[in-house]
């Protein structure tokens, strides 16, 4: 049995799909192959001056990152002016405004989260990391994102520091408790 009868979801989280656009994938293309072109001659110059050649026990530390360098940067250019050539797909939308929104709402947090660790230690950082996303993004009751924060960073520490005995990034927080 068939039905024409078509039922329609609406996500509420879904971005906007007016949203304006904040880059063009050409334009992406174009930045990212400039960055590894970069990336390319530094690291290629550092292995150029280590030592990209033979001697007479092999090759010289550089002489494969110097090639793979190499390849690199010549993977870059084409990257370039394959991005130039095809104008078409150049235009196309990247991302618009309300994607990167929300491309932000995770990265931001992230970055943070590595920053905070150099000076609260790996727990505290994501015990504030879980307790937040469930918060802010998750949309969670504030009760149910702490709990859930401390018994995730309670297990996380009970399993590598005292099961496993791993070295793990610790703060004041955790000297202030003997770890």
């Amino acid at each position: 049995m068939s039905s024409d009868i078509e039922i329609v979801v609406e996500d509420p989280t879904a971005p906007e799909t007016d949203s304006p656009a904040v880059a063009s994938t050409g334009t992406v293309d174009v930045v990212v192959s400039l960055l590894l072109l970069a990336l390319a001659g530094v690291l290629g110059y550092d292995n150029w001056r280590t030592g990209m050649s033979w001697d007479e026990s092999g090759p010289q530390a550089g002489y494969f990152p110097f090639y793979l360098c190499v390849i690199l940067g010549a993977a870059s250019l084409y990257g370039i002016f394959a991005a130039r050539r095809n104008r078409a797909a150049a235009a196309e939308t990247f991302v618009t405004r309300a994607q990167l929104r929300r491309v932000l709402q995770v990265f931001v947090p992230t970055l943070l989260f590595c920053v905070m660790m150099q000076f609260l230690g790996l727990y505290v950082a994501s015990f504030l990391l879980t307790a937040g996303f469930m918060w802010l993004v998750g949309r969670i009751a504030l009760w149910k994102s702490l709990l859930t924060a401390f018994i995730f960073t309670a297990a996380m520490f009970v399993t590598f520091d005292i099961a496993f005995d791993v070295i793990m990034p610790k703060g004041p927080l955790e000297a202030a408790f003997g770890y």
